[in-house]
């Protein structure tokens, strides 16, 4: 039961003021009024309690009551988290829907797991042994694509007395006893775990297994390590979240989190109405099978907006300690730091750079360093890769919340509003872009393709970054004044920007491309430019080259291709060699 531990003294939008009992603490989850609405301490001076509130205030009146929980503002973790969709403090929206309607009511108060469902426990271990925190003492069928492993709580560790034979249990039935010096602790299916604390692991290990998510500009180009961390830029309409839901939906991570945070309502409705129908390419099944939402639309609470990027990647850490892969969207963290931004002013706080508030840059390092790729408790491996969408006001990439991401992120896919335009998709600009896990990942793309990956990657970054140089003396003096040499670099470049970094993500065939095409059609290209060199130096004009049948070959084999048709590229190869060498044949 939670007992009065103030009264309202002042209101200023989200955030109140109290006058109350000094038993109070930091960061402690609160309730606000007569209507119980949810709140969370952020300040303590003396008697005065400063309250920031996840929902509505309005109406609400100096001499309000505060009640306290004793708790730090918590997320339930267990089964019965994937396929739903929450708010940003873990409400259950699909059941509020049903108990208030299209909008969220004030002072709704719901358990986000379902205590009702029945889960068919499989014990892993047995009684008598030491256990200790993070063990996985059984498993769960949670759904048909992932399966849930019950964990000792992390703070837990101790004797096994007794553990609960196979059959169903709801997630607050005990299914397990630990004995320690502090007594017996029954274990159940539900843990909660507070948002603004990391989860604990054993150890932080090297990343050097690329996130493939096949997208051949980032795979290929600018390559994100699991475990890493990703930042796409972009301005309105770049496509920021057609590109996170891409790999959403093709990354080979096990479990995805994606959290749309004060995005556009219509939106991120798009995002709630397409992942139900989408099918998981991996194993056919629903993506939601292996997916948690998060939605927090631009009209809902703006302190809520703030918690969504916590809740989400604690729901990522906890899947990440059963030895699974995680992938987390953050759609988008622009609209976090303005929650940020106008919580603070309502502080009266000091504002820095474009009345961001002076802890900006600490606030995104604290979610960034959640990433990494661990050795888990349990001895197992896992990892939350994050890849956050920042959404700078008129695609300005010198403003604060993109210049300190880049701080704390080794991957920058920067979005390209001239490239959108053009209609060239994913409109991430190769030469604003960066990765810093490229020396990293070559030793697995070694082993994985059995050709240099990293050399012939930074060729084709030199033909395209000499194409940028090219195009400025073109706009000048127009192509016919470059040598036939230059104009060849502006012709595989040209493949390359069609051929290879331009792709649907409508085309069934295009949408996706694993490794090994590629890395086939990059080489093919390669073999193009290489080819085609040794002809031009023989005097041949580069119209020669350019009306070569197999250019058209080249720009369409993407959506021609199927990835387990690789042999139709062995073809296009052959018809490269045949075609060059009649050429080298008239041009001795």
């Amino acid at each position: 039961m939670s007992q009065q531990v103030g009264v309202v003294t002042w209101i200023n939008g989200p955030v109140i003021r109290a006058k109350g009992s000094k038993h109070v603490s930091m960061l402690e989850l609160v309730e606000v009024g007569n209507e119980h609405l949810v709140g969370e301490v952020i300040g303590l001076e003396g008697e005065t309690i400063t309250i920031q509130v996840y929902e509505e205030t309005s109406g609400m009146q100096p001499g309000s009551p505060i009640y306290g929980t004793g708790l730090p503002l918590s997320v339930e973790l267990g089964p019965g988290l994937l396929r739903s969709i929450f708010d940003g403090i873990q409400r259950p929206l699909p059941v509020i829907e049903m108990r208030s309607g299209s909008f969220i009511g004030r002072g709704v108060h719901l358990t986000p797991l379902y205590r009702k469902d029945h889960w068919s426990f499989t014990p892993t271990l047995h009684a008598g042994i030491d256990v200790h925190g993070g063990e996985i003492l059984g498993t769960v069928p949670e759904t048909p694509s992932l399966e849930h492993r019950v964990m000792v709580p992390p703070d837990i560790s101790g004797k096994l007395t007794w553990i609960a034979p196979a059959r169903k249990y709801t997630i607050d039935e005990p299914i397990a006893r630990v004995h320690n010096e502090h007594g017996d602790h029954e274990i159940t299916m539900l843990q909660r775990w507070a948002v603004r604390r990391l989860r604990p692991y054993h150890r932080r290990l090297g990343q050097n297994i690329p996130l493939i998510t096949g997208q051949r500009v980032l795979d290929t180009f600018f390559p994100l390590a699991k475990g890493g961390a990703a930042a796409i830029p972009g301005g309105f309409g770049a496509g920021k979240t057609v590109t996170q839901q891409s790999i959403a939906k093709y990354a080979d991570a096990d479990m995805v989190v994606y959290i749309g945070c004060g995005e556009r309502g219509n939106e991120m409705t798009e995002v709630l109405q397409e992942f139900p129908q989408l099918i998981d390419p991996r194993s056919g099944n629903p993506l939601m099978e292996r997916t948690v939402l998060i939605a927090n639309t631009s009209n809902m609470p703006v302190a809520a907006r703030e918690a969504s990027i916590y809740t989400g990647i604690t729901i990522a850490e906890y899947y990440r300690d059963m030895g699974y892969h995680v992938a987390l969207m953050a759609d988008s963290t622009s609209r976090w730091a303005e929650a940020l931004r106008e919580v603070s002013g309502r502080l009266e706080e000091m504002p820095a750079e474009e009345g961001y508030p002076a802890y900006l840059a600490a606030r995104l390092a604290e979610f960034y360093e959640r990433a990494g790729y661990v050795e888990t408790l349990s001895g197992s491996q896992g990892s939350v890769s994050i890849i956050g969408a920042v959404s700078p006001p008129g695609g300005d990439f010198s403003e604060p919340v993109t210049q300190h991401t880049k701080r704390f992120i080794r991957c920058f896919w920067a979005l390209d509003k001239a490239l959108a335009s053009a209609r060239h998709f994913p409109s991430i600009n190769w030469l604003d872009s960066y990765s810093e896990y490229l020396a990293d990942v070559a030793g697995w793309w070694q082993q994985q393709v059995g050709v240099d990956w990293y050399q012939m990657r930074n060729h084709a970054m030199e033909l395209l970054s000499e194409e940028s140089r090219l195009a400025q003396i073109v706009k000048l003096v127009g192509p016919d004044a470059l040598p036939d040499e230059q104009r060849l670099v502006l012709e595989t470049a040209r493949l390359l920007r069609e051929g290879f970094l331009q792709q649907s993500a409508l085309d069934d065939v295009d949408a996706y491309s694993d490794i090994h095409k590629q890395i086939k059609m990059l080489s093919l290209i390669l073999h193009f430019h290489n080819r085609a060199q040794r002809i031009i130096k023989r005097g041949a004009p580069i119209a020669v080259i350019h009306s070569m049948a197999v250019v058209d070959n080249l720009i369409r084999m993407k959506s021609q291709v199927k990835n387990e048709e690789l042999e139709k590229l062995d073809t296009i190869a052959q018809a490269i060699d045949d075609q060059m060498n009649q050429l080298e044949t008239e041009y001795k």
